[in-house]
């Protein structure tokens, strides 16, 4: 769930409202793709429950990776305008949290400082990506799991206030949960 935690961290609590008012919340059964490689997105997704397969035609549509409670999904797609890079499908049923894109873009577009806190946050969000990926190609299994099942819970080095963060991340499920 650490990699939420990294977004929540750096985002206000009116940011936060302002993506519950605007984000809508889905329950995905198994074996739904939810992100198709080389197809347009519409949506920033953020895993609140379930677990996801990454696959890509590049290393033959073999599983390369899991994504579990608290990812991001999208993001790279959001900053940098290109199609997606792989294919994400629910193994589990999963709640899905989907922003729209344009929405998103025009709440930027309108307001920049919270332009400057989201930008942060995905940098943050995306440097602690890179640095897992590049650790574990170190290990033997060179399996590209966004984060290790086995760690679901740990706090990621930069988060720079962790409890704020993680206290953000249940009042956003139970705000959910609630509505």
């Amino acid at each position: 769930m650490n990699k939420v935690l990294i977004i929540l961290g750096e985002l206000s609590d009116r940011d936060i409202d302002w993506m519950i008012a605007n984000s809508s919340r889905t329950k995905v059964p198994p074996g739904i793709t939810l992100i198709v490689e080389g197809k347009p997105l519409d949506a920033l997704y953020i895993l609140l429950e379930g677990t996801l397969s990454v696959t890509a035609s590049v290393m033959g549509q073999k599983e390369i990776g899991k994504i579990i409670c608290g990812e991001v999904l999208g993001e790279m797609s959001f900053v940098d305008g290109r199609l997606p890079s792989a294919s994400v499908t629910t193994i589990d049923e999963c709640l899905i949290l989907s922003i729209p894109r344009r929405l998103l873009t025009e709440k930027m577009e309108q307001d920049v400082l919270f332009s400057l806190r989201f930008y942060r946050a995905v940098t943050k969000f995306l440097s602690s990506r890179l640095r897992g990926t590049v650790q574990r190609f170190g290990e033997e299994t060179h399996s590209l799991i966004y984060q290790d099942p086995k760690d679901e819970f740990a706090i990621a080095p930069n988060v720079e206030n962790p409890d704020l963060a993680e206290s953000r991340f249940q009042w956003l499920l139970k705000r959910l949960k609630e509505s």
